[in-house]
């Protein structure tokens, strides 16, 4: 066979005592791959310390596993299969508390194989690990059914945890290529076949490998280059970094994100340099490189570099999946260290979508998954598996983790010590960065924000109403309309239905939709106020960061901005239910429904609540105008 010089990673996994070491001993065994005399030394090993001699023993190299019989790091070690395909086998720790380096092997894998032992069956462990590697996105899966020679080689033992697992994979979205009966201790359909076993005729382990897809060369995928550090050796400016994707040429235009600035490769610098050499030209992924800007512009650590035509996403919130194991839960509201590649921003976790129970894929309805009376989740546990969304201080540079891998990894760090990790899925507020003409300026009219409000009587102003859907925000702001402009202001009412109906009309309802569908809105009521119209919104806004988002949007406009917390119980605003959303949620049909399935943050510090579950609209109206009217005064 024809193979790619870049090796296969395969990562093994499965329950304690499944055979996963003992596996990848009688691989390397059969395969003629082990160094020559390693067998016959582990052999005389066993023989000094008065022991049975074990297959594990190849991989387990630490004295303390072979003592306990438990793999508790990840190994890894490389070989050609029978066919001559280059590979790396990455064997897993099966106990749940030792996830961290299962998680780890596993998000460098391009296949897997997941054993399951005949004789105890599928397991809890046996469906954590394949919920895990659907999570971290394996698609090439097979699965290993062991100790086929405890069960006599049974075929309806087979045919049942085939069954059976596969239908849990199914619910995962996730189809298994092949199963297969192995007995790892015997070697049967490990590289030679299992005469036992006659009535299986499908591939064996080595056959499996030999038959998976390559990875794709990263060298050919879209060009990403994290800025690690800008040297200064002499008078130029050397930006450092490694290729983490791409290929890099010299006259490439650069768009460096965030702020999308752009330059032209001068120069490809290696080290140690070597003046007889002729100068780089090129450079590709996982080459250690600096580069030479044509012009000098402003570029610092954590700053990615790309070509203008393929450029990563650029936001600050992001989806994720997230694999918590500090010591410490991971808390909803909580700050953290986000580490991406070479970027280290602060972000906060903004909601916790659901934990997930990796054995029976349910949210757990107890401890750290336990969610309020508004179904709002609070906290993830040691060794959960989560979708968080987290919210970032500043623009963060990254891919989802399907289209690039390199650039949808992330750590989590609490304090000083790396708690959890994850990838970034779809669903991301996804900004494609283009770069803006440098001609584009902003137009000042010459009719100044006090002209208007002279000429009106009063000045512009960002209202924003945010509460939970029933909780009477379309109903206050248009009476509120209507008794301002009974006062001869100029006021106009920004509905969450009617925005959606034209200049929303291509977002969903998906977080970070919602996102983006908060942004435009308070752009617009922005440039409304500043031309002198008292803005009414009336938005669900569940998050506090966009919110806040909208107030930084006006106040940068130098326009007021007044938050309104219309205030009713979920249970009141069920009880409402004007559109019948909440039965709809409530039964399955919407899905991502604030309150029911996705969470509201109520305002920490709003300039207005009015309790409309506890008050009339007219009272209400009043409250509002009682506070409003002051700031509105010329």
């Amino acid at each position: 066979m024809n193979f790619s010089d870049q090796p296969l990673r395969i990562v093994i996994v499965g329950h304690v005592d499944h055979g996963k070491s003992t596996l990848v001993g009688r691989l390397l065994h059969d395969a003629g791959a082990l160094p020559q005399g390693k067998l016959e030394a582990v052999e005389a090993s066993c023989r000094r310390r008065g022991v049975p001699f074990e297959w594990a023993f190849l991989m387990d190299a630490l004295q303390a596993e072979r003592d306990q019989n438990i793999t508790i790091d990840v190994s890894q070690i490389a070989f050609r299969t029978p066919g001559g395909r280059p590979a790396v086998l990455i064997d897993a720790p099966g106990h749940k508390e030792f996830l961290k380096n299962m998680v780890t092997g596993a998000a460098r894998a391009d296949a897997a194989l997941l054993l399951i032992a005949a004789n105890e069956g599928v397991c809890e462990q046996s469906r954590r690990h394949g919920h895990l590697l659907s999570l971290l996105g394996l698609r090439q899966v097979a699965v290993v059914v062991n100790k086929m020679d405890a069960v006599g080689y049974d075929e309806a033992t087979f045919q049942a945890i085939e069954a059976q697992y596969r239908q849990f994979l199914a619910s995962l979205g996730v189809e298994a290529r092949v199963f297969i009966p192995v007995s790892a201790r015997e070697g049967g359909n490990v590289v030679a076949r299992a005469e036992a076993a006659p009535w299986y005729t499908g591939p064996t382990v080595a056959e499996v490998l030999e038959a998976c897809a390559p990875p794709p060369p990263l060298a050919d995928a879209p060009l990403r280059l994290p800025v690690q550090d800008i040297y200064r050796f002499d008078p130029r400016r050397i930006i450092a970094g490694r290729i983490e994707s791409g290929t890099l040429r010299v006259g490439d235009e650069l768009v460096f994100s965030p702020f999308n600035k752009t330059a032209r490769v001068a120069t490809i610098e290696r080290w140690p340099d070597d003046p007889a050499r002729a100068p780089v030209v090129s450079a590709s992924a996982g080459e250690s490189v600096g580069v030479t800007l044509t012009e000098q512009i402003f570029v610092e650590r954590g700053h990615v570099a790309s070509h203008r035509a393929d450029a990563p996403i650029e936001s600050n919130r992001i989806r994720t999946h997230l694999f918590w194991l500090g010591r410490r839960e991971l808390t909803l509201g909580g700050t953290y260290q986000l580490k991406l590649a070479t970027q280290d921003v602060p972000c906060q976790v903004a909601s916790i979508e659901r934990v997930i129970d990796a054995a029976t894929l349910d949210t757990p309805t107890d401890g750290s998954g336990q969610a309020d009376a508004a179904n709002i989740i609070h906290a993830v546990s040691r060794n959960d598996v989560a979708e968080v969304t987290f919210q970032t201080r500043k623009p963060l540079v990254l891919d989802n983790h399907e289209r690039l891998p390199p650039l949808g990894r992330f750590v989590v760090v609490d304090g000083t010590e790396v708690s959890g990790g994850g990838i970034i899925f779809g669903g991301v507020y996804t900004d494609r960065r283009h770069v803006v003409s440098q001609n584009i300026t902003w137009s000042e009219s010459e009719i100044t924000r006090a002209d208007r409000a002279r000429r009106n009587g009063h000045k512009g102003a960002v209202v924003w109403l945010t509460g939970l859907s029933g909780s009477g925000k379309s109903t206050l702001a248009r009476a509120l309309e209507r008794e301002l402009f009974t006062r001869a202001y100029h006021v106009y009412v920004l509905d969450g239905d009617n925005v959606r109906h034209g200049l929303n009309s291509n977002l969903g309802f998906s977080p970070g939709d919602r996102i983006e569908n908060i942004r435009r809105v308070g752009e617009v009521a922005r440039l409304m106020a500043d031309g002198g119209t008292v803005t009414l919104t009336a938005f669900i806004s569940p998050y506090r960061a966009d919110r806040r988002r909208a107030r930084e949007i006006a106040l940068e406009g130098g326009c007021e901005f007044v938050e309104v917390y219309v205030n009713a119980s979920l249970a009141e605003c069920e009880r409402r239910d004007p559109k019948s959303l909440y039965k709809k949620a409530r039964a399955g049909q919407i899905r991502q429904f604030t309150g029911i399935d996705a969470p509201y943050e109520a305002p920490e510090d709003p300039e207005i609540i009015v309790p409309t579950g506890e008050q009339s609209v007219e009272q209400s109206v009043n409250v509002i105008l009682d506070q409003l009217l002051p700031r509105l005064t010329v």
